[in-house]
């Protein structure tokens, strides 16, 4: 299972293994604050994908396609949070003010997507 939360909110027992999933590292955040198991930088969009998005709820469609097309180049970086979700319970940390329109939403269904994929492959074979 994959939650999101916000790096502003508290962390609970529940959350199982937390990666922040962010290229930044969240404004105004301590590094010693929050419990995180691993910041995961590389599954983070670009630079270049981050700013033209900007958070724009108006182009979240076109972010998320691009997003997904960068994220399937980055297969390795994107082992630990599949591997500890098979596991087990993960929440993927954001900072995003915006809980709808972010990089961890989009991550989120990806993975989803990749995992199903991957399990209805396994139970075929």
């Amino acid at each position: 299972m994959i939650k999101l939360k916000r790096a502003y909110d508290s962390s609970s027992n529940d959350d199982g293994i937390r990666f922040l999933v962010e290229r930044l590292w969240p404004r105004g955040v301590k590094k010693t604050t929050p419990r995180l198991d691993a910041w995961l930088k590389d599954v983070a969009p670009s630079t270049g994908l981050r700013q033209w998005f900007s958070h724009d709820p108006a182009k979240c469609a076109e972010f998320q396609r691009r997003y997904r097309r960068e994220l399937d180049g980055k297969r390795e970086a994107l082992d630990p949070i599949l591997k500890a979700a098979r596991r087990g319970r993960v929440t993927l940390v954001y900072s995003s003010h915006d809980a709808e329109h972010n990089n961890a939403v989009a991550l989120k269904a990806y993975l989803e997507a990749k995992m199903s994929r991957r399990g209805g492959a396994q139970r075929s074979a």
